[in-house]
């Protein structure tokens, strides 16, 4: 199955060489293996951790230019995971993805893109200066989620955008939702241009037969992953996978190295290191028992009155190609709560934390460190919750339809860059926005900057609130002003649908 060694190790083990040869470090951080760490945090933490927090040298190599173990296990990843080449990035996913952007398009160049995309893709874009030509996601209204775009979808945007320098999509959504990933990357490269991947929810799909197929195996181009969200790797770790042709792969390095900070965390990367390691080598017996109790806890929920828990029989629908069961969405609405307020009981009153809540569920993410015994604490809570709830004199909560996509009229770097001034969100309709509207988590926009403020996007945000969702995006952290374009006369304006 691999060409490489997959048990082997090399960066965590230089590390671990390091340590064993008790070598005296005359070099940064400046706690010298935790000699120097405040007690409180060390006595917490243990020295083993703090001993491989080192900086650059030989033995340990540089992620800036790594000739020696860094670049070894890099090397190892790409074996691993069907890619050419792969990068550890310790700047998190968002970080590997605004540098998979930057590296494929350019100021005023075209990128086609679904709207449910994380802000971290509207980062990216402001950042390359490009011009975003949003695609709308199929929506299921039964439990008010984005599930993905079709190829259909695709393929029409393309049509309509043929001078378009790439495309993006994601690969799963952060709810486990899969589009015909393969079908897609057929018809993008019928017009000669890379199909790049956020594909910060699917780290995991590569290892089990189970799983939808992987990016880099249904032929994208790159993609981003975040080894840390279900596999192994330490929270800011995470990898971009490379195929050589449509990528001028030095230029995707150049865009990393810029963007990541030139005193990496060796903990974190020794971790991608491991967590690449134990996938290769056991991952399809490990994530067996994740999706075993996936299953086993989808069932439970689905027999608990007033909830709701979505699986396979999604497939088939538009917009969901393929389904990941780790994810498990609790929906709540026939309870009469919000999914915000099922996560403060779950967290305030079990002490049950869940990934994320929206308006009407609640997400609860499957990995490779849950036990039977964590998912039955999770059922039990849910199960008294039900209780209180069903025997309230709450009612069902509708679904919201989620805003259209507005018009965008100037470039989102422009808008953001742009001369602005704030105003009162109830008095911003009709205006430009200058800055960002979304939910976060999971991050995905309502409106974007350079695009027109309607009533709809302001009736919808002041929903979000109300439900206490956390909304951000503005400088004004209650999101009671906006910063809107002052002086759109002085700029190019574009019009866009």
């Amino acid at each position: 199955m691999y060409k490489l060694d997959q048990t082997q190790t090399p960066l965590l083990d230089a590390l671990l060489d390091y340590v064993k040869n008790d070598t005296v470090p005359f070099h940064v951080p400046g706690h010298k293996k935790g000699q120097g760490m405040v007690s409180k945090f060390k006595d917490f933490i243990g020295t083993n951790v703090m001993a491989i927090d080192v900086t650059v040298f030989q033995q340990v190599d540089s992620l800036h230019k790594p000739t020696g173990v860094i670049k070894e296990a890099q090397t190892l990843a790409a074996d691993a995971n069907n890619a050419d080449h792969t990068l550890f990035c310790v700047h998190g996913t968002s970080g590997a993805i605004q540098a998979m952007i930057m590296s494929v398009v350019g100021a005023g160049d075209k990128i086609i893109l679904p709207r449910n995309v994380h802000k971290s893709v509207t980062a990216g874009i402001i950042l390359s200066g490009a011009m975003p030509v949003y695609m709308q996601p199929e929506i299921d209204n039964n439990i008010g989620v984005a599930l993905n775009v079709t190829p259909e979808t695709v393929k029409t945007t393309l049509e309509q955008n043929s001078d378009a320098k790439a495309v993006l999509i994601i690969n799963p959504t952060y709810y486990g939702v899969s589009t015909d990933i393969e079908r897609i990357a057929d018809i993008v490269h019928s017009y000669g241009i890379p199909l790049i991947v956020d594909e910060a929810h699917g780290p995991h799909l590569h290892f089990h037969d189970k799983l939808p197929i992987s990016a880099m195996e249904a032929g994208a181009d790159m993609c981003a992953q975040s080894t840390h969200k279900i596999i192994g790797s330490l929270t800011q770790s995470s990898m971009l996978q490379i195929k050589e042709g449509l990528i001028d792969v030095n230029r995707v390095k150049t865009m990393m190295n810029l963007l990541q900070t030139t005193s990496p965390s060796y903990i974190l990367l020794a971790s991608l290191d491991a967590a690449r390691m134990q996938m290769a080598t056991e991952g399809q017996e490990i994530l067996s028992e994740a999706i075993a109790l996936a299953k086993y806890a989808r069932t439970e929920i689905n027999s608990i009155n007033g909830l709701f828990c979505f699986g396979e029989e999604i497939v088939g629908k538009e917009g969901a190609y393929d389904f990941d069961p780790t994810k498990i969405t609790i929906t709540c609405k026939e309870l009469g709560i919000t999914g915000h307020e099922m996560e403060k009981i779950l967290a305030e009153k079990y002490f049950v934390q869940p990934e994320m809540s929206d308006l009407y569920n609640v997400l609860c993410v499957f990995s490779i460190g849950d036990t039977k015994e964590k998912v039955d604490t999770l059922i039990a809570a849910l199960k008294e919750i039900s209780k209180i709830y069903s025997n309230s004199d709450r009612t069902k909560l509708e679904i919201v339809d989620i805003p259209k996509i507005p018009l965008r009229v100037l470039s989102p770097r422009d808008a953001f860059n742009g001369g602005t001034v704030s105003i009162l969100l109830e008095d911003s309709v009709g205006e430009i926005s200058g800055e960002f509207l979304l939910a976060y988590p999971p991050g995905i926009p309502v409106l974007c900057p350079g695009e027109i403020i309607t009533d709809e996007i302001i009736e919808y945000i002041e929903t979000l609130k109300k439900a206490g969702l956390y909304v951000q995006g503005t400088d004004d952290p209650e999101v009671n002003y906006i910063r809107v374009i002052n002086d759109y006369r002085q700029l190019d304006i574009i019009t866009s649908a």
